[in-house]
């Protein structure tokens, strides 16, 4: 590339010693040889071709998500103060460990990390909710800046409420007039630690590959082993099956798209009619599956909490027995909070009123439809059709194995893991999409 942009330069120069043109038609006279030789040399040796070998942008951000994701793993093996670590390690893994561990920290939630992303998760759903009733009017803006301070000031709120509900149930191998200290000193660690992840996450988003989803990446990884290797071959046919079709649905939701085609005013060649608008059938990926588990949190820590509240209720202590994704009610409040989620997210994110005031900007429009309120009418039905049918294949995805465990056919630790390869399937997709990005970024460097 650098020879050939040193050659075009060199063609449509003169040479400053004859006076006249140094090219004819293209060749070159052997008197002018010598003067090219001296311009293409230097940017073929030194520094030139030393910076585009060194420092790719994609092994760069390889190795710092590396780097994120070792800090990770070893703040997920140190405990909480006074914690019996060695009574999680020996105890089986059950269908909530399993089922919060995607969003979570170690897969017992005894470790300093015990809370993962989700009280990020939780806080970042509200602000956009909340930024999203405000962009509805035209004169309110909310400063990227100010959301960030919404975010730490909720994911804190969060964090102390889920780490004061989790301490409850840890089991701690000190006398019992230290329990008290160890639980307090406990929160504190689980609220520091949800700090550190969102750091974390943070800095990965900004110098490495995934942001968050790397951390939840190796959750899932682990949570699949974990879950694998507990159980016979023989059980794990039926729960892998179901997973590799929700993998094979996956793939072809997130690598098709529905191509909306658009009249750009500034393209008046054959190119025009390959203008269009693209909108994958999975608009949103795998997010509302993992937000659906953050959610998920709220009315089955509410309802604990009202139980231990009124504890002569029998309705409360139903609701909060009930209120697991093995039991019927728990199973339909989940695959309610994931439809909603996907079809809510789908329309926040993709923002139908951002794309009809982007194509008004821009003078263009959709074929057959008026610019203004009918673009957007048959943008936001789009959207949302595709919302649905994305929400319907998740629900059956992940729906199925857990009626499978409420009819007896399945157990109720492997109702995951037919959820847990379609996640880690989407979030694999997701990355390959942004690694390519950046090898491409790669290749155009020395131009840029």
């Amino acid at each position: 590339a650098r020879v050939s942009q040193a050659k075009l330069f060199v063609l449509g120069s003169r040479d400053e010693e004859n006076g006249h043109c140094a090219c004819t038609d293209g060749h070159l006279s052997t008197a002018n040889q010598g003067g090219i030789a001296k311009q293409i040399t230097p940017l073929l040796k030194g520094n030139n071709v030393r910076k585009i070998r060194e420092c790719r942008i994609v092994d760069y951000k390889f190795l710092y998500t590396l780097i994120i994701l070792f800090i990770y793993i070893i703040g997920r093996e140190i405990p909480l103060m006074g914690v019996d670590f060695g009574y999680y390690t020996a105890l089986a893994v059950n269908t909530d460990n399993i089922f919060l561990q995607t969003i979570s920290g170690d897969v017992n939630r005894c470790s300093v990390l015990a809370l993962g992303i989700s009280p990020y998760m939780m806080a970042g759903i509200i602000v956009q909710v909340v930024v999203a009733c405000k962009r509805a009017d035209a004169k309110t803006k909310v400063s990227p800046k100010l959301q960030n301070r919404w975010k730490l000031g909720l994911t804190v709120v969060f964090a102390f409420f889920m780490a004061a509900s989790r301490v409850k149930e840890l089991v701690f191998r000190v006398d019992e007039s230290q329990i008290l200290v160890c639980q307090w000193v406990s929160v504190v660690e689980m609220i520091a630690g949800a700090m550190i992840i969102l750091w974390l996450a943070d800095r990965n988003k900004q110098y490495g590959i995934g942001g968050q989803s790397a951390l939840i990446f190796i959750n899932i990884i682990d949570g699949l082993t974990t879950n694998i290797f507990q159980h016979r071959l023989s059980e794990l046919g039926l729960p892998i099956f179901i997973g590799i079709v929700a993998m094979m649905c996956m793939v072809v939701m997130e690598n098709s798209e529905k191509r909306i085609p658009v009249q750009r005013i500034s393209i008046h060649n054959v190119y025009a009619d390959k203008s269009y608008i693209a909108i994958k059938l999975n608009p949103i990926g795998v997010m509302p599956a993992m937000f659906s588990t953050a959610f998920f949190m709220i009315p089955q820590m509410g309802s604990k909490f009202l139980a231990g509240l009124f504890p002569e209720n029998g309705t409360l202590q139903y609701i909060a027995e009930q209120m697991v994704v093995t039991k019927k009610l728990g199973v339909v409040v989940y695959i309610v909070i994931l439809y909603a989620l996907t079809v809510f997210f789908s329309i926040i994110f993709l923002s139908p009123r951002d794309m009809t005031e982007g194509l008004l900007k821009g003078g263009d429009c959709i074929p057959g439809l008026h610019a203004g309120a009918e673009t957007k009418k048959y943008l936001s039905g789009s959207i949302i059709r595709l919302g649905v049918l994305s929400a319907t294949v998740m629900s059956i995805c992940l729906g199925l194995p857990m009626l499978l465990q409420l009819l007896g056919i399945l157990e109720g630790t492997l109702v995951m893991l037919p959820s847990s390869i379609m996640m880690l399937t989407g979030i694999t997709c997701s990355l390959r999409d942004e690694i390519k990005s950046l090898r491409n970024l790669d290749e155009y460097k020395p131009f840029i």
